[in-house]
């Protein structure tokens, strides 16, 4: 499994719109074979950035998979009016220093 952060920069006026793009599209998430688990999170002291934080099978899951599915497109559909906000964009492989209940 790896994790997927997509940090972002969303203006005010925009931050409604923003998150129910996101609602939308966790249908397609849903609908994927290859998403395990994901969440959205607006930053408190900066409410204009999120993290969004999705885990997927593999990489190759994410890009090969998802990235050349009927659902990415719908995904796209919902979230690429946002593309340009986008701060960061990367996978990260979980270590073995964890905490909290299993």
């Amino acid at each position: 499994m790896v994790v997927e952060y997509v940090r972002y920069a969303i203006p005010a006026e925009r931050a409604e719109e923003f998150e129910a793009a996101y609602a939308r599209a966790a249908t397609a998430l849903v609908a994927s074979e290859h998403c395990s688990a994901w969440e959205l999170s607006r930053c408190i002291e900066d409410p204009s950035h999120y993290i969004l934080r999705i885990e997927w099978d593999s990489v190759e899951g994410h890009i090969q998979g998802f990235r050349t599915s009927s659902e990415f497109k719908q995904f796209m559909s919902d979230v690429g009016p946002f593309y340009d906000e986008t701060e960061e964009m990367r996978h990260y492989a979980r270590t073995s220093v964890v905490g909290g209940s299993p």
